[in-house]
């Protein structure tokens, strides 16, 4: 199952990815620095403004520290910018390395095409809609497991406003715009921000209607980009696996396959109308 055609939730933990040790390693620096400032957890969090708990789990590297806790606990603890400067290592760790790479990607690219059958395309999902999608996963995450996950999910989406900004083109199942994930209210402003974000010059939305007979993408959800050094590249989500497909043959085909969706889906124009009137009904 996708849950917007690039599935950071089913990766799993890459032997490659150094976040986790970066993280338990600032965490450990922390407790030590605590530790000779001759503060327990209860009084170090009540100069911090912050729950024992979450001082805990920061030290133990269950929880990734914000700028402003390292810039505070800098002050806190007089490291005279010694914690301060781990900001940098935390913020390159901030998201599993598999985000971190597709992230990269799409900021390298000068068109994305996406196909997504399941849910809206992550690109273009609302902080609530990606909250409540991670939280229907089971087994369920923790709720700071959430947090990153959505925090990662929203930050690929500043893509859609660099400048030059990548052509982003997207086809969407009628059955997305029409399932409630979260109420009615959070797909209602789903629908709205469908809207807003279809009317930028870089964005164009098409919907896969229903009663559609000939229909080339019933495989899987799949993206093709096409890089800023020439190449194209695909990636695609199947249950607990997310895959970069590099092969030329393979994105050939993906290729090939998303130009016939596209041309069997309704026009941006259409989709446009189509989804005003989802939101109607809604």
């Amino acid at each position: 199952m996708s849950t917007d055609g690039t599935d950071e939730s089913s990766w799993e933990l890459d032997p490659e990815d150094e976040s986790g040790a970066v993280i338990a390693t600032v965490g450990r620096q922390l407790k030590m620095w605590r530790e000779a400032a001759g503060l327990d957890r209860a009084k170090f969090g009540e100069r911090m403004g912050y729950g024992a708990n979450l001082i805990y789990k920061i030290e133990r590297g269950a929880r990734i520290p914000r700028p402003e806790f390292l810039d505070k606990a800098d002050e806190v603890l007089g490291a005279g910018g010694k914690i301060a400067a781990m900001k940098a290592d935390v913020e390159r760790v901030r998201y599993p390395k598999k985000v971190r790479d597709l992230a990269k990607l799409e900021s390298d690219a000068v068109e994305i095409g996406a196909y997504e059958n399941v849910v809206v395309t992550g690109l273009l999902q609302t902080e609530e809609y990606a909250r409540a999608l991670f939280g229907l996963r089971r087994p369920g995450f923790l709720e700071e497991e959430i947090e990153r996950l959505v925090t990662a999910r929203l930050a690929r989406q500043k893509v859609l406003w660099q400048r030059p900004a990548p052509l982003l083109a997207v086809v969407q199942e009628e059955a997305v715009l029409r399932r409630p994930i979260g109420g009615k209210m959070v797909l209602r402003r789903q629908l709205e921000h469908l809207l807003e974000v279809g009317s930028l010059r870089n964005v164009e939305i098409q919907v896969m209607p229903t009663v559609v007979e000939d229909h080339s993408g019933l495989a899987a959800s799949f993206k093709v980009m096409r890089l800023r050094d020439g190449t194209t590249v695909g990636h695609n989500d199947v249950q607990m696996a997310s895959r970069l497909i590099t092969e030329p043959k393979e994105v050939q085909i993906l290729d090939m396959r998303y130009g016939m969706i596209r041309a069997q889906a309704l026009t941006p124009r259409e989709s446009m109308q189509f989804i005003e009137k989802a939101l109607g009904e809604t």
